[in-house]
This record gives C-alpha cells, structure tokens and sequence, in this order.
C-alpha cells in the first residue's frame, strides 16, 4: 500500500486518472467572453460581439483564469495575445459553448408540437384501410414528424404502449384499461361478404339474425376483429356449438377464401372496397340499421407528456376521415386541428352513434 504525506492546509492529492473536485465551475458567461477574445483578440471588438460592457468581458476572463488557476493570455498595452494555455483552452471552450448551443436547440425542437419520433402502433384489420389516410395527414400537415409504423395485435401493441416502447396507437376500442386514455375517432357497421349468387349477397336489410346458421369464416386466435365477430354472432342468437371450422391470418385470406365457395365472414366498412375489389366471385349484404359495428380510437398513456399533441393529431385525423365510409366521432370541447396544443391534457372517450353515411 502507497502512502502519500500531505502537506497541512493542501487537499488531498487524487488518485491517478480521478479528477480534482473544483468548488468553482466556468459559467457561461465566462466561457463566452473568453471564447470571443479568444476569436478577436482585442477586448473592445469582443465585447461588442457579444453584447457585454468591456470592463464586464475583462473581469468574466480574469474569473475564468482565477477559476481554472491558468493564465489564458497576455494583455500589453497594444494588443492581445493567448497564451499557450489559452490557446488548448480556447478549443475547449469553444467546444462546451457548440454543445450547450446544441442542446438548447433540442430543447426547442421536443417543445415544438410534431417534431421528433412517433412511434406509431396499429392493428392490422385497421392498417391496410386507414394508413394511407394517416401516412397524408403525416406529410401535409406534419413534414417534419418522424412517423414509425408498427403493425401488432392489440395485445402486444397494449404491452408496447404500457412500457414506453409505442407512443401512440390505432386500435378497436373499448379496451378497458385505466392507465390508457382513448381518443375516439369513428364508428363503422360490419358488413356481410358472401359468394357470388348468395342469397345474402346484395340485401341491404339483413336481419341479424342471418348470422345464426351461416358458415362463418373467421381469423385466428388473438386478432380482435375475430372477437367482435364472435360477440356479433352471439347477440344474434347463434349457439356457441356452431363450428367456425376454417380460420384465416388476415381479412385477404379470408376473402379469397369467401370467393372459393368455403363460407362467408364479416368485414368492417373500411375494408370492403380494398378486399372485394379482387374478385368479382364476391357479393356484399348489409345490415338492418342499427348494423353491427366495431369503434376505432387513438390510444395514449393517460398522462403522457405529448397529450395535447396527440389529441391534436386526433382532431386532424377525424378530418382526413370523413372520405370513408365510416360516422366520424364529434370533436371533443376545446380539442381542433388548429388549437389542440392548447387543449387539456386529459381526454376522455367520447359515445356517439349518429346517422349512418348515405
């Protein structure tokens, strides 16, 4: 073991590679003025550039020396001139000024709405029909917002959201979960799609009790359309033993399976353009109002820091989607496109069911 002696009324010397321990730290101030005579070399032109009094810049340079305990240049009566010292230093500090500089204008930028990262979830019975919708909003009204899409079922994208990994999502609501505030942006019914020639192909007035019997095609376990279905079907009536025999990944597959002659399904409104538009095997019924339907909402952490920018965005989406075939949900109090920075941060879900679309 090394012993070091110490002389009274010396700190203790550091050990190697620990740095001294100051009282006193550079201000910026300091800093500043050093780094303009630094550039200048001539007090009264550096203390015009950065707006301070000489006798001020002089005495912010003599404070830094006093508090890095070296001599950072040489006055005479004539000119100035950095010392060696001063001229590693000048790099330093023009270095720690750059950086505070940049910090500052990250600041600026995670204060300014729709700048930045979203993190963006969606589920994928919503993906393909309202992304496009979104992805314009995105770059007409927010160029500068860096939109990340992450397409998942509700359930890891609920997980995703809970631990910070999603910011906000595009999902079936209601999902009862109190840590997650929903911000309501339609209602759209569900419509029959059977094969071509069906006797429910074309009627506009199905009861819905035509779901009782029919061979329903569904999608696998763990999508949330395939639970709305299910409840569907069970408020009309039909028995839990009626086999749902062949089930599917996604709405295309189903479809196409529908088109093949293996049964019918149910699709939301959003989709039917896009799915029966490959396939002219295809014929679509539509419910007795009031038809089935399904609710699609923004969801974010209840509390999160960006609430107000979220709920803007919200009040702008609602707008965009008003070309689709879906009961867009009323602009909550005080929330628009133009003033939702100013809104409350809290937003609570919103029930509507107005008339149904021509």
């Amino acid at each position: 073991m090394v012993v070091r002696q110490q002389h009274p009324g010396r700190p203790p010397a550091p050990h190697p590679g620990q740095s001294v321990a100051r009282a006193k730290q550079p201000s910026l101030s300091q800093l500043r003025a050093f780094a303009a005579v630094a550039e200048h070399l001539h007090f009264r032109d550096a203390a015009a550039a950065i707006g301070m009094s000489q006798p001020a810049l002089s005495g912010a340079l003599s404070a830094l020396e006093e508090v890095l305990g070296v001599q950072l240049v040489e006055r005479t009566t004539r000119r100035v001139l950095l010392s060696p010292a001063g001229e590693r230093l000048a790099v330093r500090a023009k270095a720690v000024l750059y950086a505070v500089g940049a910090l500052l204008d990250e600041a600026e930028a995670v204060r300014a709405p729709f700048t930045g990262v979203l993190r963006f979830g969606v589920i994928p019975t919503v993906a393909p029909y309202l992304l496009p919708s979104v992805l314009r909003l995105v770059q007409e009204r927010y160029p500068v917002l860096d939109l990340q899409v992450h397409e998942e079922q509700t359930s890891s994208l609920l997980e995703g959201l809970l631990a910070g990994r999603l910011d906000l999502l595009l999902l079936a609501v209601p999902l009862g979960q109190p840590a997650v505030t929903e911000l309501p942006l339609f209602e759209e019914d569900f419509v029959l799609i059977t094969p071509d020639g069906h006797e429910f192909g074309g009627r506009r007035d199905l009861p819905r009790e035509a779901l009782r019997e029919l061979p329903l095609l569904l999608l696998d376990e763990g999508h949330c359309l395939r639970d709305q279905a299910l409840d569907i079907c069970r408020e009309a009536g039909r028995a839990d033993g009626v086999p749902v025999t062949t089930t599917a990944a996604g709405l295309s597959t189903l479809v196409q399976l529908v088109a093949g002659g293996l049964g019918v399904t149910l699709l939301p409104r959003t989709a039917v353009r896009v799915e029966t538009g490959r396939s002219d095997r295809l014929a679509t019924g539509y419910f007795a109002d009031p038809a089935p339907a399904r609710r699609i909402a923004l969801a974010m952490r209840t509390g999160a820091a960006r609430a107000a920018e979220f709920e803007e965005f919200a009040a702008a989406l609602r707008e965009a989607l008003r070309e689709l075939p879906v009961r867009v949900a009323p602009q909550p109090s005080g929330v628009t496109p133009s003033a939702g920075r100013r809104a409350a941060s809290s937003a609570t879900a919103v029930a509507w069911r107005p008339a149904s679309p021509a």
